[in-house]
């Protein structure tokens, strides 16, 4: 595993290519070099973190298959000891990669802040393009850990070369969130008014991976990021009065804060070409070796009663099964389930949707996801109308995002898969089980909205999904307990790289006390 010194600071400014040859010609290491463009160090920093976007070997099997995937059921698995505590490992590496990612932006930072007061003008997009994917993965950090070190993270460079005076503080994860929030406000005000010289523009949509340099994509990943993060916080004394405000604010303007709502505008990086480092070629591994894709019972049980249309798109029945679909247990002995797994009978993520189509993309922000926050929003302020209409968008985006999967696939291992029609998406919307008109009460219909969130994310956005699991405590999902373990069910966070105890050791004292596995994040409120 890929060890970083000091890495809390990012002390080694990492090249912007990611250490690919593919990429060392056009994005060089700027601690290499004399001078670095504004350009090409956005693209550079952009591509570096691209395995914790795009489907990657790494993240699916070191990272994520141990850990979320199961706090959330969204996969079934063998139940072991130690099983609901984070390996040292995958944390250290995720968190080097972060602050490798943050020391590139950095980098972007000081590239930009030596141009002219003019040119710093004609490449403002990069900065507001840059700051918006930042702060998306930044909120996905402080979501793993709480507080984190950032806004003097990564600074070696504008220090100097000094590694002492480039220790940085931890920052609340409150405080960051308001910073961001407050950025991503200014900046969707400016994306209205922003010009671009068409000279620049050509540049920015050479060198943008996730929007090709569209504007109007960049004003709708930054509004429905904010819709997200305004969410995620809603439920804290601090931020209610605030993401009740905003948000009204950006579903009431629609032409000043557009948000994604139409599987065609998702925020996605898109695969073009194999041969290049932007790639899917790894998810088959990462999701699929040692039983990574196992289906779960309580996902998959819920599927075949509602008559899920996602069922057969985004599931395949297990290789002995007859065609039937059919989870995991987690309440059965660890025996138990290998026995069951290893029988065949289980049904598995689809390969040829998911783990074996190299074209799957790097999924950021998409209409399913936007649709369900606007339904909770709505149901909490007491609009049940607007709310069933996001709530039935949600559904039907949700399942035309999975066919859309499968038809960029260029693997047919799992089938031919039969297309979904309208008259099947209006007979799922209208099932008893999960019709918005036949849940008798609030609470009743919050559930259901978070039961959907817990189906689409599953292990696409595994992260965002554990986040609102832990948000809203639905669904509600039973674990078999760890008696021989201190950590007996999954945890409210993970803790921190052990690189920050050893490294950042006077800041890292101050957060010590609060770094294990059970101290909720600040916006776990339920």
């Amino acid at each position: 595993m890929k060890k970083i010194f000091l890495v809390a600071i990012a002390s080694l400014l990492i090249l912007a290519a990611c250490n690919k040859e593919d990429f060392e010609d056009s994005y060089a290491n700027p601690s290499k070099i004399a001078t670095s463009s504004v350009e090409k160090q956005f693209t550079g920093f952009m591509v570096s973190n691209r395995e914790y976007v795009v489907p990657s070997y790494w993240n699916y099997f070191v990272v994520l298959r141990t850990t979320v995937n199961r706090y959330t059921q969204a996969v079934g698995w063998v139940n072991s000891t130690a099983q609901y505590v984070p390996g040292a490992g995958l944390i250290s590496n995720r968190w080097d990669n972060y602050y490798n990612f943050l020391a590139q932006y950095r980098e972007l930072e000081k590239v930009y802040g030596d141009l002219s007061a003019s040119d710093q003008e004609d490449r403002r997009i990069f900065m507001i393009a840059a700051t918006i994917y930042l702060y998306d993965h930044t909120q996905k950090v402080v979501d793993l850990h709480g507080d984190i070190p950032f806004s003097k993270a990564g600074m070696l460079s504008f220090n100097g070369g000094d590694y002492e005076a480039s220790l940085p503080e931890y920052d609340k994860a409150e405080d960051i969130y308001t910073t961001m929030l407050d950025d991503l406000k200014g900046f969707a005000d400016e994306l209205n008014t922003i010009e671009v010289p068409a000279g620049i523009q050509t540049g920015f949509s050479t060198q943008d991976i996730v929007n090709n340099g569209d504007l109007e994509s960049w004003r709708m990943y930054c509004n429905s990021l904010r819709l997200r993060m305004l969410t995620r916080v809603s439920g804290t004394p601090a931020f209610q009065s605030r993401a009740q405000s905003e948000i009204g604010s950006i579903l009431a303007n629609a032409s000043a804060y557009p948000i994604v709502t139409d599987n065609a505008d998702n925020i996605q990086i898109e695969i073009h070409d194999l041969s290049t480092p932007v790639n899917a070629t790894g998810f088959r591994t990462g999701l699929e070796d040692w039983n990574g894709n196992l289906a779960g019972k309580a996902m998959i049980d819920h599927m075949v009663t509602t008559n899920d249309p996602r069922l057969r798109v985004m599931f395949e029945p297990g290789a002995n099964a007859s065609g039937t679909f059919a989870g995991l247990d987690p309440m059965l002995q660890g025996s138990d389930q290998q026995q069951l797994a290893d029988g065949g009978t289980i049904s598995i993520y689809n390969r040829s949707t998911l783990s074996r189509n190299e074209y799957f993309p790097g999924v950021l922000i998409n209409a399913g996801e936007v649709n369900l926050l606007i339904a909770e929003y709505y149901l909490k302020q007491g609009n049940d109308a607007f709310a069933k209409a996001a709530y039935n968008e949600a559904l039907e985006q949700s399942v035309k995002q999975y066919y859309g999967f499968r038809s960029l696939s260029n693997d047919n291992v799992s089938g031919v898969v039969t297309p979904v029609s309208d008259a099947e998406i209006l007979a799922y919307q209208n099932d008893a089980n999960i019709s918005w008109d036949n849940a008798a009460s609030a609470s009743e219909k919050l559930e259901l909205i978070a039961t959907q969130k817990w189906i689409h994310l599953n292990v696409v956005q595994s992260i965002e999904g554990w986040a609102e699991q832990r948000r809203l405590n639905l669904p509600n999902l039973t674990f078999l307990p760890d008696d021989s373990n201190p950590q007996q069910l999954p945890p409210a966070r993970w803790l921190y790289a052990t690189s920050e105890s050893t490294y950042n050791t006077a800041n890292y004292s101050q957060v010590r006390q609060s770094d294990n596995l059970m101290t909720p994040l600040f916006w776990d409120v339920n």
